[in-house]
């Protein structure tokens, strides 16, 4: 932390905690282990949620390597691993299940004996703009199942990338619990023309006083040194201090090297493809209709469309059909800078509907956008700390929960929802938790006005390099979005899968994923607006 807010003076306040005449310095701060600020290890739960975080936690557990230090040349080697198709020159045809054994080997080129790599994996057809995401067991013993259902006739391909061998995931588990504080945040106080800066967090190191934040409907925390000589009640904004460095050792970031073992594709030693027969009579029953965010895969590309297994999607090709689905409508979206990219496409596609510019800063908001003779609003506001943005006034700092308990819902109301990628440096119950207010939220929402329509999109997969692994990891999103998908499995909301629709696409990964998959996200997103009358 910063020595800038350093004081002798114990001050007192109500709205801020101090510890009992603690002397504050600094050589007594980082000797003695003080208790410190963090809201999520004084979580009150009841038995029923202290019961569901249990089982989420357990529900993704990573497999871990055997105890004591495995050396960089035993760690997972994706140029000497391979994979296998099983029986590639079967007969398959559209339906089929397709089998693929993945051996892994270290830098010595000698087999692994345990499992926990992250592995991705897709099946392709690069001619048919065709693409799907499998689905990956990992047998615990140096060997890794993975599963795809052949949903086009041609030839596919497969791919399977080791995202992070064990030992760095190994690294990252460590990383999520100890070094909660490796993003920090910082806020500003102003009164008159004096200003002070101080640095925040969800944790805060004990020993000096704080600012209190902790939201009184959610009990979500938050914390930020008090200032000098400002009250806590004068923060004027939030936003990203920035990255801590050092994070590893010398031997563990040999674990996290680009073009090594980050992203690396895994080669066949044998045939990488196969050829599908298409079914031999017209079965149009490919839908598997009930809406479960388990089904592997949720969907399929094809000509560059996304294509659901559990919906029917309708291409809002034009800017009228869009017009058309939306009129009358209220659209509320919710989340970090990935739902963003939704508000604007969106502005940006339909001609009627035009910003209305509320002065917020750029990249942040909210955002407006209004369309007069449709009588359509289209709104954006980010959710709450901790987040990455700069700069977020503290009046437009609001929690997602906050804000639905706002809306009166009905059937011209729709809500959309992303949260996941500026959890990744916290402990999953901070997620949880934040996940529980809006769970609730959400439930109190469709009570009252069952006909709203409640759309999550879920995370997707990004460009990884050494420095974003430590910080955002595919990693940590997949188990955020495991988290997710479970807790609202079984409500009345309907899913926008951005994971598998960003695994199974040919681009490379980005975090901000590309104009195509956003429309085919927004047509998903769509679809359940307004479904094709069936």
């Amino acid at each position: 932390f910063s020595p800038q807010h350093l004081d002798d003076d114990t001050v007192l306040g109500s709205n801020w905690i101090t510890e009992n005449n603690v002397q504050h310095s600094l050589s007594q701060t980082t000797k003695t282990t003080r208790k410190p600020y963090c809201g999520y290890t004084q979580q009150t739960l009841s038995k029923r949620e202290q019961v569901e975080q249990e089982l989420l936690l357990a529900a993704i557990q990573w497999p871990k390597p055997p105890d004591g230090k495995i050396s960089f040349a035993q760690s997972t080697d994706p140029t000497h691993s391979d994979f296998v198709i099983v029986k590639p020159s079967r007969f398959f045809k559209v339906g089929d299940q397709l089998e693929v054994l993945v051996r892994m080997r270290d830098f010595q080129g000698k087999p692994k004996q345990y499992g926990g790599d992250y592995l991705q994996a897709r099946i392709h057809s690069p001619g048919l703009k065709a693409g799907a995401a499998g689905r990956i067991v990992d047998c615990h013993n140096g060997l890794y199942k993975i599963f795809f259902t052949l949903l086009w006739p041609g030839e596919v391909k497969v791919s399977v990338s080791l995202v992070h061998p064990s030992e760095a995931v190994q690294v990252l588990l460590r990383l999520r619990e100890e070094r909660p504080d490796r993003v920090y945040f910082k806020s500003s106080f102003k009164s008159g023309r004096y200003s002070e800066t101080t640095e925040c967090n969800v944790c805060l190191p004990g020993g000096l006083p704080v600012c209190n934040f902790t939201d009184l409907y959610t009990g979500e925390p938050w914390f930020c040194y008090k200032p000098r000589k400002l009250s806590c009640a004068s923060r004027i904004s939030h936003a990203k201090g920035g990255y801590l460095k050092g994070l590893l050792t010398q031997e563990e970031s040999l674990f996290f090297q680009s073009d090594v073992n980050i992203k690396r594709p895994i080669l066949s030693s044998g045939p990488d493809s196969v050829i599908v027969k298409p079914k031999a009579f017209t079965d149009s029953s490919g839908m598997d209709r009930a809406e479960d965010p388990t089904t592997s895969p949720s969907g399929y590309y094809f000509e560059d469309q996304w294509r659901s297994r559990t919906h029917w999607i309708h291409n809002f090709n034009k800017s009228d059909d869009i017009t058309e689905c939306l009129q009358g409508k209220v659209i509320h979206l919710f989340g970090d800078s990935t739902i963003r990219q939704w508000f604007e496409y969106l502005t940006a596609f339909v001609p009627d509907l035009v910003e209305f510019n509320l002065g917020s800063p750029k990249n942040v908001g909210p955002f407006m956008s209004v369309d007069l003779k449709h009588n359509i609003l289209l709104r954006f506001r980010c959710h709450g700390p901790p987040i990455r943005f700069s700069t977020v006034f503290s009046s437009e700092l609001r929690y997602i929960a906050n804000e639905l308990n706002g809306i009166v819902g009905g059937r011209n109301t729709v809500v959309a929802i992303t949260i996941w990628s500026h959890f990744s440096t916290f402990p999953v119950e901070v997620y949880i938790r934040r996940l529980r207010n809006i769970r609730r939220a959400v439930l109190q929402l469709l009570d009252r006005s069952p006909k709203t329509s409640v759309v999550i999109r879920t995370a997707n997969v990004q460009e990884l390099g050494p420095e974003v692994s430590l910080f955002n990891s595919d990693w940590y999103s997949f188990q955020l979005d495991s988290v997710m998908r479970k807790m609202f499995s079984g409500i009345a909301v309907h899913f926008v899968d951005a994971w598998e629709m960003s695994v199974a696409h040919y681009l490379p990964h980005n975090l901000h994923p590309n104009e195509i998959i956003v429309k085919n996200q927004i047509d998903a997103f769509l679809s359940y607006v307004c479904p094709l009358q069936t």
